[in-house]
């Protein structure tokens, strides 16, 4: 990256597409102020989510609730889809052919959907188990949470089909490249969230 170019959170393009790397940073730093918007929102629901915990009412509890098994399979499946959308946007960065970027996009939007599958597996459990939101102060306050994430998820993996689609019919111009990196920043920003609520959700609930 040459003298003078700034650099923005993220990745950069200065070393291998300099135009575009002038015109991303107001367009990253516009998204940064939307997820840590978003965050502050993430932050509320923990903290209600907390304060909420010992509310049981007689009802299902965290320990009797939470599977350990499968929280732990959907963070390696989160955290490898991070992953892998991060060998994408390298990809993209030092110019690799479009069925590379279109590939690593593929295998993230996989394994994200795996990730709500897995999810709604587990939502129907508690449900057959009478654990809905309206029983409890402590189930109200998880169902607030937790799917709100799994819908960032969902928002996300639409966000990857329409990056695919436009990757096929405009190709890795500057306008798709920017978007790549606000998906990415958005995708690794569900990662950082999930981590918060497999440290704080379900690994406190062994205790409780």
């Amino acid at each position: 990256m040459s003298a003078g170019v700034g650099r923005h959170p993220g990745l950069n393009l200065g070393d291998t597409d300099e135009p575009t790397h002038m015109v991303a940073g107001s367009d990253v730093f516009g998204f940064w102020v939307f997820l840590m918007s978003d965050a502050v929102i993430f932050a509320l629901l923990f903290a209600t989510y907390g304060v909420m915990l010992p509310a049981t009412m007689g009802g299902p509890t965290p320990a009797g609730e939470y599977e350990m098994g499968p929280a732990f399979i959907e963070t390696l499946v989160l955290l490898t889809s991070s992953f892998t959308y991060g060998l994408g946007s390298v990809a993209m960065k030092h110019g690799a052919p479009r069925r590379e970027l279109l590939g690593w996009l593929g295998v993230t939007l996989l394994l994200g959907l795996l990730f709500l599958g897995l999810e709604l597996h587990d939502f129907a459990t508690m449900f057959g188990d009478g654990a809905y939101p309206s029983r409890s102060g402590y189930l109200s306050g998880f169902f607030a949470l937790v799917p709100l994430h799994g819908l960032h998820v969902l928002a996300g993996s639409i966000w990857i089909v329409v990056m695919m689609a436009q990757l096929l019919v405009f190709g890795a111009d500057a306008r798709v490249k920017v978007n790549i990196l606000r998906l990415g920043l958005f995708w690794h920003f569900l990662e950082i969230v999930w981590i918060g609520i497999f440290s704080l959700v379900y690994l406190q609930g062994l205790i409780r």
